[in-house]
């Protein structure tokens, strides 16, 4: 077999719930934003104590925790990096992602031991720049999503190998160079280089003539419809040996604004895919569902954005014209709380009836089927219906399941 490095799986996280869905279902490191400096205003985000919390908890699982501070800052935000990198060094950070070569020069100043990610914001598509970013101190760079696995290839062997390479893998993908983008703050000043993108890009358009005010024509390419800047989102689950072979150390999926479901489920399927290429060598003969697995979340259609060559293409398709819309197939229904041998003990999360077939994930395991023949409350008492949320009730079952594993249902067509 051939020699293999370690391959981390990177989760996204934007809260508490979704830092414990991280760690439960199997991510190696997580990266998350404090208050200040983060691309990702939307999420709740980790403040100070919290964030020396989710760290804590993290390490105590073997897990790292880089700290996103990737934003373009303005002159007035600067002042206040010093107190925001002071409070991610107290605790105890693994790493900090930065964009900015002025926000570099401040992490090196004022936490000259931290370890730091370029971020893929500053467009890294080359070995010219990697390499100063390198000299500059920089221990990972997070390569542009712009670059096919042949260019990765030429910059993992032009680059000291001391030096990391991440990518992103998996999730939404940004219509501008590297998340780059002007369209947000011009039409809702919400600005995307300072993580408060409104996504325009998943707007649909309309064209008006100036004489016929009032009047709209659609934008047309060809029959497929108006939702022109739409692209469709990222999936490489399958090509986890090809990014290996590229030079890539760790796999990124996208979505700290997601669901702490999507969290569990993509971390859960990319952890086992990548656990079997590094005991296999290959990932043929890997159980067709764990790739399954990526089509159970709220999705986009799927490509495998530029690292197979340019969407231009003629043999790929990477814009969807139809709609802004997600695909959602499945439904959590509820977490399981304990087992005891003869029943599961859950929380509900939305409703489900007597009779409905559900799945049970738990991490690292194959989904179990299981038909809900009978639904007891809190009390014991028999229910037709699951349907008030948070609500405690249980389920016959002779399977043991962890704490926190994932309840759901097929959505009714």
């Amino acid at each position: 077999m051939k020699s293999i490095n370690k391959l981390e799986v990177l989760a996204p996280v934007g809260d508490q719930e979704r830092l414990d869905a991280a760690l439960d279902f199997g991510a190696d490191a997580v990266y998350l934003g404090g208050e200040q400096f983060g691309m990702r205003a939307g999420p709740a985000n980790f403040s100070s104590e919290g964030l020396m919390s989710a760290v804590k908890k993290a390490h105590s699982k073997n897990v790292k925790v880089y700290l996103t501070c990737n934003t373009l800052p303005s002159n007035t935000e600067i002042s206040g990096f010093e107190k925001f990198i002071n409070n991610a060094t107290a605790a105890e950070v693994d790493a900090v992602i930065v964009s900015d070569i002025g926000v570099l020069s401040l992490v090196k100043r004022f936490a000259p031991d931290m370890e730091i990610h370029i971020s893929t914001q500053a467009g890294i598509v080359n070995y010219v720049t990697a390499n100063e970013f390198y000299n500059m101190g920089a221990k990972r760079v997070v390569l542009a999503r712009e670059l096919s696995l042949e260019e990765i290839s030429e910059i993992r062997a032009k680059t000291p190998k001391e030096l990391d390479i991440e990518c992103f893998v998996h999730g939404a993908m940004c219509v501008s160079f590297s998340g780059r983008c002007l369209l947000s703050q011009y039409l809702v000043n919400r600005d995307a280089n300072r993580g408060e993108c409104a996504q325009p890009c998943r707007w649909g358009y309309h064209l008006m003539e100036e004489k016929r005010e009032g009047q709209f024509f659609p934008v047309f390419e060809d029959e497929k419809g108006t939702y022109i800047l739409n692209s469709k989102d990222m999936c490489m689950i399958r090509h986890i040996d090809k990014l290996a072979d590229a030079g890539v150390c760790s796999l990124k999926i996208e979505g700290r604004a997601k669901s702490s479901y999507y969290v569990s489920v993509i971390t859960n399927a990319y952890r086992i895919a990548v656990d079997y290429y590094l005991s296999h060598g290959t990932l043929e003969g890997c159980p067709e569902w764990v790739f399954d697995e990526v089509f159970k979340v709220s999705h986009r259609a799927y490509c495998t954005g530029f690292f197979f060559g340019h969407p231009n293409d003629p043999s790929g398709d990477y814009q969807y014209y139809g709609d802004n819309g997600y695909i959602r197939e499945y439904d959590v229904v509820g977490v399981v709380d304990s087992c005891d041998g003869k029943r599961i003990y859950c929380t509900q999360r939305n409703k489900f009836c007597r009779g409905d077939e559900l799945e049970i994930l738990s991490p690292g395991k194959q989904p179990v089927t299981l038909i809900a023949d009978k639904i007891y409350d809190e009390n014991g008492a028999e229910l037709e219906t699951a349907n008030h949320a948070t609500m405690k009730f249980s389920l016959d079952c002779d399977m043991s399941f962890v704490k926190n594993s994932i309840i759901r249902m097929k959505k009714q067509t």
